[in-house]
């Protein structure tokens, strides 16, 4: 297994150091750097590419969300922070997790197989592919066989040209993922493929028969993406 290339960026001595020891228990975790500063991550980032930051929010120098808005591109982050009120711009900026100080293990653990998770789909993007994990069955399915995407609460269905399968995924990880210029969210519980859609009745989408629900807050990026 690769390993994920982590950093940890914390102004204060005893957070780093629990997530350095949190780290250190995961096998497919490898720290590359500690830092006391977005500066001083900045220029790791400079230096190496780097997979996960563990990113603490009130620091000195710079606020841990402006300095994730400034990077271009951005790795995937996990926010540690003690302050609940920063969630919303988490969720903004596209933030993996978000970890409320003092952290437990179990909660650290989780945040990391959704990292572990989120960059196991990447690779098979890359590659024009998903693997999707079924119950206990491995699927690869081509990104191009995928007509549209059903998000079941913590479950997601895809719905491919070979028929339907069912993995335990979340259609924002999703979302952030897969290919823009192919694919388009158009409800809160669905993803399309563009070139699948035949029609846009009221709002509805058509893929073959199957009559897809947009929701209001989608309509006009729907309209202007697929029928201008």
């Amino acid at each position: 297994m690769n390993k994920i290339k982590c950093i940890i960026v914390d102004d204060e001595d005893p957070a780093r150091a629990l997530l350095k020891n949190y780290v250190e228990k995961i096998d497919y975790l490898q720290l590359e750097a500690s830092c006391e500063s977005p500066i001083e991550a900045f220029n790791v980032l400079n230096r190496q590419s780097i997979d996960l930051l563990f990113l603490d929010i009130q620091m000195p120098e710079m606020k841990g969300t402006d300095f994730l808005a400034s990077l271009n591109p951005k790795p995937l982050v996990v926010f540690t922070t003690a302050y609940s009120e920063y969630a919303i711009d988490s969720y903004e900026l596209e933030a993996v997790d978000y970890l409320l100080k003092p952290i437990r293990f179990e909660r650290f653990l989780k945040a990391v197989q959704k990292v572990n998770k989120l960059l196991e789909i990447k690779k098979g993007i890359a590659k024009e592919t998903l693997t999707v994990k079924s119950g206990y069955d491995l699927h690869k399915v081509n990104l191009d066989d995928i007509l549209y995407i059903e998000g079941m609460k913590e479950y997601v269905a895809f719905h491919t040209s070979q028929g339907r399968i069912v993995g335990l995924y979340s259609l924002k990880s999703l979302e952030e993922i897969l290919p823009a210029k192919h694919f388009i969210r158009v409800h809160r519980s669905y993803i399309v493929q563009k070139k699948y859609v035949k029609s846009l009745s009221g709002k509805v989408v058509k893929i073959d028969s199957v009559e897809i629900p947009v929701g209001e807050s989608y309509l006009e990026e729907v309209r202007q993406k697929l029928f201008c």
